[in-house]
């Protein structure tokens, strides 16, 4: 996730100290210039005035995001045409520091003005006020770490009373980036930050915060015994340092049904917990163990995750589009329809109930695959953009499909090991219901049994296709089959549908 917020404030203090008619014409483009790139409006309000130096016509635009459209802003101008012009920028008067970005764009070039207006002032606010809040305000807030994402950047929630808030970078004790572990913050500590809000996909969030104040925990995990356990289930369990008044853990919802307590132990900091975890039957699964002290006013929680390993689910595309985002493996088989990246294996899986995007097949590009070969592959349920796809993926196993003329099958020894991709225009069509048909390529005919709309095809979801598909006698028909005799006479069967082109 990239996220670029408005205008920092060791900037726009700089910015406050500098007229705009002290500061000499800045010359970065030669197809556009301004003489500054930084407009300090007065806090009371006013207007300021920069002179834009254009080799072609040009357009002024304010940069927003859904929770700060920046309507407090005036711009003199939003177009004008070669040459010098002025341009002025205008605000009421504020009692909050705000700040603004204004993309000038001549030809494909694009100049940057940074506006501001009175110092950024700091608001204390509970979670629930922040996300509320303006984007590009900044706000302190106090809660506790419940969760940690990114230990490079310092990507983590902050939780209080009112709500979770997601915190996209976190700056060390000299203001550095990348350096999240020094600050030494783990989960269940309580946290003070500061810094601006913003906004990633309409989902607030503050960015880049600098740590005001680290209170720790009480109660830590120290370590854990069989963080992932196996498919038949076993014991998990958890070391604890806990400072205050004895520990206490509860078994989420989500994992009463297949786990539970075996016995909690302490003496003096020391805690030991054991789980005991049931054998299981379906996909992945995991849930998140909250421990919980007291120093007799306040409470004080640490987590850890406890995983378990399942079976592998066998799924059709349909089923797999319709299971939940989530850690559980499915295995999927189906015809390659397209292949977007042959490096990174990234393509379009086929069955007879739907089509999904593969994103990514390890070492694809040692495997040879093409399009119209069967594969087996297990990953889990993803999405992007709320698009489905699949994750992770690892290639099982392959059925190699030889693209062939209608006369080179004719010549192969019966085999239903062997598939073909066969290429024909349809002269007739025998059976509507279960798609058998001639095709026929040059001076050669094949009778096709069975035409059938992907892979995995069975009873009911044979028949019909043609009608569904709206295939006819003259079109040109691509399918996968393997090669047959019926009373010595060759044949393709068990016909899986690729493609067809209508004819005219």
């Amino acid at each position: 996730m990239k996220l670029k917020y408005l205008f920092p404030l060791f900037i726009a203090t700089v910015a406050l100290t500098t007229s705009c008619a002290d500061e000499e014409s800045v010359t970065l483009l030669d197809e556009i210039q301004v003489s500054s790139s930084y407009v300090a409006i007065p806090e009371g309000g006013g207007s300021t005035t920069i002179t834009v130096t254009a080799q072609d016509s040009w357009t002024a635009e304010k940069v927003t995001t859904e929770k700060n459209k920046v309507e407090w802003l005036t711009i003199s101008s939003t177009t004008g045409s070669a040459g010098e012009t002025e341009l002025s920028f205008s605000a009421p008067s504020t009692i909050d520091g705000r700040t603004a970005e204004v993309l000038i764009h001549s030809g494909n070039k694009t100049q940057r003005i940074n506006i501001i207006q009175g110092l950024t002032k700091i608001s204390e606010a509970r979670v629930a006020e922040v996300k509320a809040g303006p984007d590009g305000k900044t706000f302190r807030v106090s809660g506790v770490c419940t969760s940690i994402v990114n230990t490079e950047y310092g990507n983590w929630y902050l939780t209080d009373e009112t709500g979770a808030l997601y915190i996209y970078g976190t700056l060390d004790k000299k203001g550095g980036t990348k350096n999240f572990l020094s600050l030494g913050l783990e989960v269940g500590d309580e946290v003070t930050v500061e810094g601006p809000k913003s906004s990633y996909k309409g989902d607030p969030q503050m960015v880049n915060v600098t740590v005001i104040k680290i209170n720790k925990s009480l109660v830590r995990v120290d370590s854990v015994e069989n963080e992932m356990l196996p498919v038949e289930g076993g014991e998990f369990t958890a070391y604890l340092t806990c400072k205050g008044q004895g520990v206490s853990v509860e078994i989420p919802e989500d994992a009463k049904s297949w786990l539970s307590i075996s016995s909690i132990q302490s003496a003096g900091t020391n805690a030991v917990v054991k789980f005991r975890a049931a054998a299981n039957t379906g996909g992945d699964r995991s849930t998140i163990l909250a421990f919980h002290t007291t120093d007799g006013s306040k409470d004080y929680t640490t987590e850890t995750t406890l995983s378990q390993k399942g079976a592998i689910v066998k799924v059709t595309v349909a089923e797999f589009l319709a299971a939940a985002v989530g850690n559980t493996q499915y295995r999927l088989t189906g015809v390659i329809t397209n292949i977007s990246d042959a490096t990174r294996g990234r393509l379009d899986l086929r069955d007879f109930s739907g089509e999904t995007y593969v994103y990514g097949i390890q070492d694809f590009q040692n495997k040879g695959l093409k399009v119209g070969d069967i594969i087996t592959i297990v990953g889990k349920r993803a999405a992007y953009n709320g698009n489905p796809q699949v994750g992770s993926a690892v290639l099982e196993s392959v059925i190699p499909v030889t693209a062939a003329t209608i006369a080179e099958v004719l010549t192969k020894t019966d085999s239903n090991q062997n598939y073909y991709m066969v290429t024909g225009e349809i002269t007739s069509i025998a059976d509507a219901v279960y798609g058998n048909l001639y095709l026929k390529d040059g001076g050669s005919e094949i009778y096709l049994y069975g035409c059938y709309p992907g892979y995995g095809a069975t009873g009911d979801f044979r028949k019909n296709f043609l009608a569904t598909k709206g295939i006819k006698v003259g079109d040109k028909l691509t399918v996968i089959a393997t090669k047959s005799s019926y009373k010595e006479v060759p044949q393709l069967a068990n016909g899986i549908y690729l493609s067809h082109e209508s004819a005219q």
